[in-house]
């Protein structure tokens, strides 16, 4: 999948889908995850075929769901730990794993700096307000200028009708920001039903990120309803992982 959003010609993106690799089931078939439990020669040939795909070195990262940010070289060693990274250097892409949660991708329109971030909902709530989207724009902002001038786009995960959640995660959200009740739907007995992409926006709005492409809550780019083209934890329960990555001009 080609993001679609106005980035300057020297940003280029990518976002896999789980069709084009060699795992077999239930990992068919272009896992990118290496802790899921896929063979791990399977997941080496997948990564080598991502990356001829974006002709850059992709980084995978270790997500934890926590806030950390690297800045990205060609030295950065894969498994490096962290929820969001940045560069500046040409050829090294920015790569998010996911399998319903969010990945979200950050370009300066002066093709200056790039960045990503993994937003499950913990990782976007964060802690006191600040989650990876804020901790990813304090990295990226020296370099990358005023809010104004950011692009984002965001990539698929778990749909609005599929993300079921407790009082806890709406309160995570909520006390931070009132506003944010407007992306739960009661669903009885305590649960909701909650909107990521919808909270994502929220959180880059409050950052003056304004100009936002991608997912836009609608069912198809819901994780968990689009069986044949993502990788879902929620559905499958052992699964892959896609990715989603953005990168400079070498």
């Amino acid at each position: 999948m080609t993001p679609q959003w106005s980035a300057p010609a020297r940003v280029h993106a990518w976002c896999s889908e789980r069709t084009g690799g060699v795992s077999v089931g239930p990992y068919d078939s272009l896992n990118l995850g290496d802790h899921v439990g896929d063979e791990a020669a399977a997941v080496a040939e997948n990564r080598t075929r991502f990356a001829a795909t974006l002709q850059a070195r992709p980084v995978f990262l270790k997500q934890v769901h926590g806030q950390g940010v690297v800045q990205l070289t060609r030295d950065t060693p894969d498994g490096t730990e962290a929820d969001a990274c940045w560069t500046t250097e040409p050829g090294v892409a920015c790569t998010i794993m996911v399998a319903d949660c969010l990945p979200v991708l950050l370009a300066d329109r002066a093709g200056r700096v790039v960045g990503a971030a993994h937003c499950g909902w913990r990782g976007l709530a964060g802690e006191g307000g600040h989650g990876a989207l804020e901790a990813l724009w304090q990295a990226m902002a020296p370099q990358a200028g005023a809010a104004a001038q950011v692009l984002a786009w965001l990539g698929p995960c778990i749909g609005p009708e599929a993300f079921e959640v407790g009082a806890e995660v709406r309160a995570a959200f909520v006390q931070r920001d009132p506003g944010a009740q407007a992306c739960f739907r009661p669903r009885g007995e305590g649960k909701f039903l909650a909107d990521l992409q919808a909270l994502a926006r929220r959180r880059l709005a409050a950052l003056g990120i304004t100009a936002i492409a991608g997912n836009d809550g609608s069912a198809q780019w819901c994780t968990v309803s689009a069986a044949s083209r993502f990788f879902s934890h929620r559905r499958d329960r052992v699964s892959g992982r896609f990715a989603a990555a953005l990168w400079l001009d070498r």
